[in-house]
Order: structure tokens, then sequence, then C-alpha cells
């Protein structure tokens, strides 16, 4: 019969066991994380707010490399655990360590995905190969598994086996040739590629499961981030494909609104930023500016022909006032405007809080803090999405180990003893 991710035997674990976690659309699933940096553990983190079990496997000589991203130095007690971004996209997670280099670790990991419902990693196609947990080992270990892969560029194809993160992808999609300034070199983005690949392997992942429970069988799932970034940056390729048109970078200019831009207010680095999408809109501009009403900028055309000019008396009349005021006397003309935030004021916004989005999480060495949540919602449901804070350096080996393979506590010590899982990273 079809396989549940339910009600299947060994994956009723539903992350902290609480019935608000059991309540979750996830829960009863088990993910076998082998995710690392961005991209990878930002799906996963879906999943584990959905309530999957997520358990996320560190290697002992290799931890998720996000560790050490921004954190503190290596002269700071515990320094490993206090990465930005590693706690940004690990929550909802229970960790393991795990050293597949070794040949004692490689029946752990095959019982592992025995007992799980997914297999999910986004290391470059060579590295699973190294570790004998390539689709068809996943397969005959468990042939109900979903093993979800997420290569930067494919699993075949001449560039199979480069590596690649955010910044890669942002040239590969042609993202960076369109950001910039139309006179100035491309701009690197920064970083919107990995959770645009993860939210792409989500739903891959899940479409998966769906055929799982009419099948009874797994299937390998390939998501790459080049083909998921190209779904949202297809515009220049589509612009040009069906028109012959080479969109070229334009600063905050755009096709569709003039004057738009960003403009700097009074204050310590405050801007505005507005975009006149219509010719109503615009008169009511002019009229806050106190500008002359000539007939060449009664259109689109005529202003984007004098944005120069239009674009020099609206910083000067932003220089003159501070960002919220500017701001609410743009809005009362009904002018399409928004202030420029300063990403540590997104923690105080009321729309945000009125919302309940950051949710605080106590974390064992970090302390309380805030983390993003789910940037969606369901009916009725009231509970955190945030259930469990992102885990320490091996900090479930016991507890999974224990649990989930049966190990005894004696079986464990050895391992720990051997190297094979640790409670710290090696060399630090």
């Amino acid at each position: 019969p079809p396989a549940s991710p339910v009600s299947r035997p060994g994956a009723s674990h539903a992350g902290d066991g609480s019935p608000a976690a059991r309540a979750l659309p996830l829960a009863g699933l088990r993910v076998l994380d082998f995710t690392a940096f961005w991209a990878g553990p930002a799906a996963t983190l879906l999943l584990g707010s959905l309530g999957a079990d997520v358990i996320k496997v560190e290697g002992v000589t290799r931890p998720d490399g996000m560790r050490f991203s921004a954190g503190k130095p290596p002269s700071e007690p515990d320094w490993w655990e206090w990465g930005t971004m590693f706690l940004a996209t690990n929550a909802n997670k229970r960790g393991i360590s795990l050293e597949l280099g070794r040949p004692e670790a490689k029946p752990i990991a095959r019982s592992l995905v025995a007992a799980s419902d997914v297999v999910i990693e986004n290391f470059s196609p060579r590295v699973m190969a190294n570790l004998g947990l390539e689709w068809p080992d996943v397969h005959a270990a468990n042939p109900a598994a979903v093993m979800t892969r997420m290569p930067a560029f494919g699993l075949d194809g001449p560039w199979r086996d480069r590596t690649g993160f955010a910044q890669t992808m942002e040239q590969a999609s042609g993202m960076a040739w369109m950001t910039g300034e139309a006179d100035g070199p491309p701009i690197i983005p920064r970083g919107v590629c990995d959770p645009i690949a993860g939210l792409h392997a989500v739903f891959a992942t899940l479409v998966a499961l769906v055929e799982r429970e009419r099948t009874g069988e797994g299937m390998l799932v390939e998501s790459t981030m080049v083909e998921a970034v190209l779904n949202v940056a297809a515009e220049a390729a589509v612009e040009y494909s069906a028109y012959g048109q080479v969109l070229r970078r334009g600063g905050n200019r755009g096709p569709l609104a003039a004057p738009q831009g960003a403009y700097r207010c009074s204050g310590d680095d405050a801007w505005i930023a507005l975009a006149v999408t219509d010719d109503v809109q615009w008169s009511a501009l002019r009229e806050l500016l106190g500008l002359p009403d000539e007939p060449e900028l009664r259109t689109v055309s005529g202003r984007r022909a004098a944005h120069d000019r239009i674009d020099l008396a609206l910083s000067a009349w932003s220089a003159r006032h501070d960002r919220d005021s500017a701001v609410a006397a743009l809005r009362a003309a009904r002018v399409p405007v928004a202030p420029v935030t300063p990403s540590a004021d997104l923690l105080g916004n009321p729309q945000l809080a009125a919302r309940g989005f950051f949710e605080p999480v106590a974390h064992a060495v970090v302390g309380t803090h805030p983390l993003p949540g789910m940037p969606f919602t369901f009916a009725d449901r009231t509970d955190p999405w945030l259930r469990l804070p992102p885990p320490l350096f091996g900090e479930h080996n016991e507890a999974v180990l224990g649990e989930v393979l049966g190990l005894s506590a004696a079986e464990i010590g050895a391992l720990l003893a051997a190297g094979i899982v640790s409670r710290r990273p090696a060399g630090v």
C-alpha cells in the first residue's frame, strides 16, 4: 500500500513533540538533512516549521560553514554557535554530528536513511558519491524515501561539478548584469538566490511526497539553484527572445514609472523611494514640489526624457525634509512612496510586530533573541512557528542515535570516543 508520511512506523516524531507540532501538516514526517550554508537549510527550516522532524547532520571536521560566518571571534568560548546566518536558518531542527568520511559512520548514515521519509542535500554532486549516499544507495536503504538534491547547476551537463553559491548564481542568471547604474558596472545583489532555491526545493519535495502517497515508492528530486533563480530573473531573457530587446542596467529607474528613484532626506543616511506610475500622480507631485505645469511632462514618456531634471528638483525638496515628514506629505498627495528602512529598524516595525513575524527563540549559548518566522499563516492558528532553537553542535547526538537507531549509551559513548560523533567541531 502507499506509504503515509504521517503513519509510517519510525517517523512519528514531530519536532518538539508538542500538540501544536503534531497538528502541523508535516507532523510525522522525518527529514534527514545533509544541507549546509543557506539554500538547503532554508528549505529544511520550512519543512521543520511545517511540523517535520528535521535531523540536521554535520561533519565533525566539516560542520555547516555558516557556523563560522559573522559571529564571534575564535577567542570567545563556543564561538561556533554564534553564526548569524546559521541561527537564522536552522531553527526547528535536531542536530547531530557524524563524520561521514569515516567508514564506521556509513552504516549509521544508512540506518538514518532507512528511518527517514526525506533525504536532502545541497553539495556539489561529487560529495554524495564520495560518501556512498547517492540515489541508488538511498533507494536501496529505503525504497520509500524521497531524495532531494540541490546542486548548483545540475547532476549532469558540462557544469555539473562546478560549485555554486548566491553570488555565482547572480552572475549566471543575469541578475548582476541588470543591477547597477546605467553608466556603471554590474553589481552583485548579494544573496537573494539562496532562499529562492530553498523554496523551489521544498515545493518539489512536497510534490514527490504526494506522488509517494499514490505509488508507495520514493523518488529522486533534482532542484538546481540556477534554474530556480531563472524562474525569478527570466525577464531579460524573455524580453530578448520575444522582442529582440536587450535590457540593460538602469539604476533605480524602470520602464513603467517616471520619476522613480531613491532620494536623500535630511538626517543621518535617511532616504525615501517613490515611483510615479500615472499622470494623476505626477500632477499631485508637481503641485507638492511647487513645479510649473510643463506640457511636455504630462506624459510618462516626456517625464522619462526629463528624468535627470526632475530628479534634481525632487532631491532638493527631499533634502529639506526629514524622512517621516516627506513620506507623510507624499502619501497625503497619494504619490506612491515608502521610507527606505535600515535592517535594524525592522525589528521594531509596527506592522511586523502586530503580525508576530519575528519570534523570540531561547538559545542555550546566544540567549533569547528574535528570528524571522514564516511568511504565511494558517487560519485560526496562533502558535509560534519556531518551536525549537537552532541546535548546538552535536546537541542531539544521544537523543537521535538512541531514539531513532536504538543505540545504547555504551555504543554512543564508543562513537564519541572514536571521534565518529562529537559535541564540538574538530580543531576548535
